[in-house]
């Protein structure tokens, strides 16, 4: 047991197979089963796909949020590298993708259901989901169009001067700022179009 979750491959793939799992047991259980060959199914697991990236995206915005850049003044300089040249690039690499996977299987979702074009152009009854892609894509936008490129120049991934380096830290620290800001009303419009909280 050990083994699996000493690699993070491993303990992937058995959360994958836990999940087959659970999938056939509730199937020989309740007689139901997955119907793969409905649109119904698919558009589910495109949310469920929506949501696993998501979890991924808002999950480090918070992480770097609430944990690392609050956490960086107590760190020793002498240890500082150890963030901003191992944990940091790679929590950026996992951040920007999860933000992308994030983008693309929100708009596949919508195009499968149907609501694409309603919910961007804020029509009656797809106001929630509208505005909440509205925001995740601003969000998305962020990421990969100022907190990244100017993570680099923080990060000495980019050399440039120090003051340029300086202001781009600030830069990218107060766009992931904004996000952590419009993550909140994001995630309740995406959660009330089909629970009615708008």
């Amino acid at each position: 047991m050990g083994a699996i979750f000493q690699s993070l491959g491993r303990t992937i793939t058995a959360g994958v197979v836990l999940l087959v799992i659970i999938v056939i047991l509730a199937g020989v259980g309740t007689g139901s089963w997955v119907r793969a060959a409905d649109h119904a199914w698919w558009s589910f697991f495109m949310r469920w796909l929506h949501v696993l990236s998501g979890v991924m995206w808002i999950g480090l915005l918070w992480y770097f949020n609430f944990v690392q850049t609050p956490s960086m003044p107590k760190i020793p300089d002498e240890h500082k590298p150890a963030v901003s040249k191992v944990i940091a690039p790679t929590a950026l690499f996992w951040f920007r993708w999860g933000a992308m996977a994030t983008i693309v299987t929100g708009v596949v979702l919508a195009l499968m259901n149907g609501y694409f074009v309603q919910a961007i152009s804020l029509q009656k009854g797809y106001h929630a989901i509208g505005l909440g892609m509205w925001l995740g894509a601003i969000m998305w936008f962020n990421v990969w169009f100022i907190i990244w490129p100017n993570q680099k120049k923080a990060l000495g991934i980019v050399q440039v001067p120090a003051e340029e380096k300086a202001a781009a830290a600030r830069m990218a620290g107060m766009t992931s700022r904004f996000n952590t800001m419009l993550s909140i009303p994001m995630l309740y419009c995406m959660v009330a179009q089909q629970n009615g909280g708008l």
